[in-house]
């Protein structure tokens, strides 16, 4: 079955499961990156060092965002443009998409490590964590590209139908820099720098994977040496599409910034270290989400630019359904074992546990509202439309969140700081029913202007 019948024909149910499953596995494998190295550091160097690795998460965060801003962005428009049956024009989108990934990464790269100091500090690095989180990050810039591009054009392998392709992309990387975390770590006593080579080596080899995927001419889609010159209007839509998800990774990567600076006021440096473990089961837990909104996304734009309205609506209720399931599952396992889950990274240090423990149980009290929060917003972006994506992404993020860091702590100390995030989530997911509510409204309108 060719993709375009595959897409436009094929059962929902069964459509989201070929998409969404491999993309899973494949956002859990990859957020194992940082979080492998977390759990290394924390057991083979000391609580400080994951406090270090926290601090420097900000800056990953950004050139996850970039990633995301070209990657996300162009995956939307080429889904789109393979659904109208504009081949030409998907190409087009793919060389832009390559070369802004490019220039983006390398920029980051530049800036940061001539401002290293300077913006670990800004970040909330005290003077005892500041060593640590300079020798990592010092190294994971030097290899921005290698991340940008394996993450970036790794959407675009998934956009044109290839989504077991896709997963094997983050496997690579992740099982590598498993593997390579305790040799460099442990064997070669290098500690946390050991743990940025493991992982800038791991990145590299995944960027080899998908370059070689789009040049070796076993892609649907061609990397032709016209199409890699910037032309301003696809980039324009690439960028405009794009910067809802680009824009939740910034504010993502502010607040982060906002937390470290609250957790050290009202908690110290070990509070950080607490973070960066549940900081790591978010990640874990949202990996599925995110995987899910990767699956739908191709079949959500496609038949939107199809016209099959009937099919946006059928995806998109059950996205929300499956999400919801695996936030309700994360919500259970993190109210019944939160000691162990912040002993795995540390099983040494009891206050860091007790520490984390608590604000593990209290961060994660709106867990079950999130996937449907996600996926909704992810909706709006996967049909081309922006502003209401951004809006809804940043509802979560920033108005609701930095209000609530702001405020909170100022009456509940340090559970203050553990509260502002599932305050936000509830506030937020208010705000999304009432817009995806009126959004499937419109599509059954659509629909059945189109059966008329």
């Amino acid at each position: 079955m060719d993709r375009a019948k595959l897409l436009g024909e094929e059962k929902i149910s069964k459509l989201l499961l070929k998409f969404s499953i491999p993309a899973i596995v494949g956002m859990i494998v990859n957020a194992l990156y940082n979080i492998v190295d977390r759990i290394f550091i924390g057991n083979f160097v000391d609580s400080l060092g994951l406090a270090g690795i926290t601090i420097a998460f900000p800056i990953m965060i950004i050139l996850m965002a970039f990633g995301m801003l070209v990657g996300i962005g162009a995956t939307s428009l080429i889904s789109i443009r393979l659904g109208e049956g504009k081949k030409k024009e998907a190409e087009l989108i793919l060389g832009n998409a390559m070369i802004l990934l490019i220039v983006f990464s390398a920029s980051i790269s530049f800036i940061g490590l001539i401002f290293l100091d300077p913006i670990l500090k800004l970040f909330g690095a005290s003077p005892q964590v500041l060593p640590y989180s300079k020798a990592y990050l010092s190294i994971i810039l030097l290899g921005a590209v290698f991340q940008t591009i394996g993450f970036g054009m790794n959407n675009f392998i998934r956009a044109e139908g290839n989504p077991k392709r896709a997963m094997s992309t983050m496997l690579i990387g992740a099982i590598l820099n498993t593997i390579l975390d305790p040799i460099f770590i442990i064997v070669f006593d290098m500690g946390i720098r050991g743990a940025a080579l493991a992982t800038i080596i791991s990145q590299a080899v995944s960027a080899a994977w998908v370059l070689s995927y789009f040049f070796s001419g076993k892609s649907s889609l061609t990397v032709r040496k016209e199409n890699l010159k910037l032309n301003f209007p696809i980039v324009k839509g690439i960028l405009s599409i794009g910067s809802a998800p680009f824009a939740m990774q910034v504010a993502a990567s502010a607040i982060t910034t906002l937390l470290n600076h609250s957790l050290k006021t009202y908690g110290g440096d070990l509070a950080i270290s607490a973070y960066g473990a549940i900081n790591s089961f978010s990640t874990i837990l949202l990996m599925p989400i995110f995987g899910i909104n990767q699956g739908a996304q191709p079949i959500i734009g496609f038949n939107y630019g199809a016209k099959k309205y009937d099919r946006v609506k059928k995806a998109l209720l059950l996205a929300i359904t499956a999400a919801t399931s695996f936030t309700i599952i994360g919500f259970i396992v993190t109210r019944i074992f939160p000691e162990q889950l912040v002993a795995l990274f540390n099983s040494k240090d009891k206050e860091l546990i007790k520490i984390g423990a608590n604000g593990m149980k209290i961060f994660f009290a709106m867990l079950p509202l999130i996937g449907f929060q996600i996926v909704s917003s992810n909706y709006f972006q996967a049909t081309g439309k922006p502003k209401q994506a951004m809006l809804l992404s940043l509802s979560r993020q920033v108005l609701m969140l930095i209000p609530a860091i702001l405020i909170l702590p100022r009456f509940f100390d340090l559970n203050g700081v553990w509260m502002a995030g599932p305050t936000a989530d509830f506030f937020a997911s208010l705000l999304t029913g009432a817009f995806i509510l009126y959004e499937i409204k419109h599509l059954q309108e659509k629909h059945d202007e189109n059966q008329a």
